[in-house]
């Protein structure tokens, strides 16, 4: 069982930079894939960011050039940076973790078996 809580959501002005922080307990968190995703208001949740146990990652199209994710195992902690905010990046985080193929990365939904209870970001212009 992993427990996962997201920090680090606030309010920012356009333009400005902020860092998401998912923290893990549970002791295979550094055999878990994780991921990142978000569901701004009136949309389904969306694919960010999913990074596999030894830190190879990716993010969406939508976010790449500004958004980077990365890991401490360390530290059990998950993170997302995010610069050049824009007012669209407004929604609530989540962090996910998937139980089993710590080595493949993780795209969609159901690829993940927990998760957090999401942070809110909001992003004035």
């Amino acid at each position: 069982q992993v427990q996962l809580v997201e920090s680090g959501g606030g309010l920012v002005q356009a333009g400005e930079s902020l860092r998401l922080s998912c923290k893990a307990s549970g002791r295979t968190f550094n055999k878990n894939t994780m991921g990142w995703f978000r569901r701004a208001p009136g949309k389904a949740r969306e694919f960010v960011g999913t990074i596999n146990w030894s830190g190879a990652h990716t993010c969406a199209e939508s976010v790449k050039g500004r958004f980077t994710i990365s890991r401490d195992n360390a530290q059990n902690t998950v993170y997302l940076e995010r610069s050049s905010l824009k007012p669209e990046d407004t929604a609530v985080y989540f962090c996910a973790a998937r139980r089993f193929r710590p080595d493949a990365l993780g795209f969609y939904d159901n690829d993940y078996d927990y998760w957090g209870q999401g942070t809110q970001v909001t992003v004035s212009s």
